[in-house]
């Protein structure tokens, strides 16, 4: 099984061009991004994903957000799937063996399902709150992180307003990874904003 990194960068098309964006994470030292661009069609959405493994590092992991289609046209590393995209299962069978399939819950309940689904990964969230969705599920807060990761065995992935300043309690409660958007897409030196990510989180981990 791939190991996640504890960097889990996100291009979010909402910080602006998510190829450019994708280049200067992989510049500043992040080894998984997840492609998201929630406004971009199909076509649209497999050319950036394209151009993003066009110039990826060799050991650098790309995942695609929602589009399973996407992820298998383009050959890139998986799908991240939310609660209303494809079912897992039927992800799983169209896309290549050892492809990485994560999924998003928002409670214990939900993470409880895909104990038993093929899945790599669990993100849970929002920890705290975000601004990088229009109407995003009532905030978890660490309490909630903390039961999802002692009650799943697979990996579990903490998002929704991660920062530097609050990754420290959001590792000790046993996630596995941090996936960041504002906190790294929001500065005008996103590469050495990654940078500096990476060196706090190698100092915490």
């Amino acid at each position: 099984m791939y190991s996640l990194p504890g960097l889990y960068a996100i291009a979010d098309a909402a910080f602006g061009d998510p190829v450019e964006l994708a280049r200067l994470l992989f510049d500043g030292g992040a080894r998984l991004v997840q492609v998201r661009n929630k406004n971009a069609g199909a076509a649209e959405l497999l050319r950036q994903v394209e151009s993003i493994l066009g110039f990826a590092p060799a050991d650098a992991r790309v995942i695609v957000n929602d589009r399973t289609d996407v992820a298998l046209l383009s050959g890139a590393t998986g799908v991240h799937l939310g609660q209303t995209d494809l079912p897992v299962l039927r992800a799983r069978a169209i896309l290549p063996p050892n492809s990485l399939i994560g999924v998003s819950t928002h409670n214990l309940e939900q993470a409880l399902r895909y104990e038993t689904e093929p899945v790599d990964y669990i993100a849970a969230g929002p920890v705290f709150q975000t601004s990088t969705k229009a109407n995003p599920e009532p905030v978890i807060g660490l309490h909630g992180l903390r039961e999802i990761c002692a009650g799943v065995t697979k990996p579990v992935v903490a998002i929704g307003g991660i920062t530097r300043q609050n990754a420290g309690a959001v590792f000790a409660c046993g996630a596995t990874s941090a996936a960041v958007i504002s906190d790294l897409l929001k500065y005008k030196d996103v590469a050495r904003q990654t940078a500096a990510w990476l060196q706090y989180n190698s100092n915490i981990n």
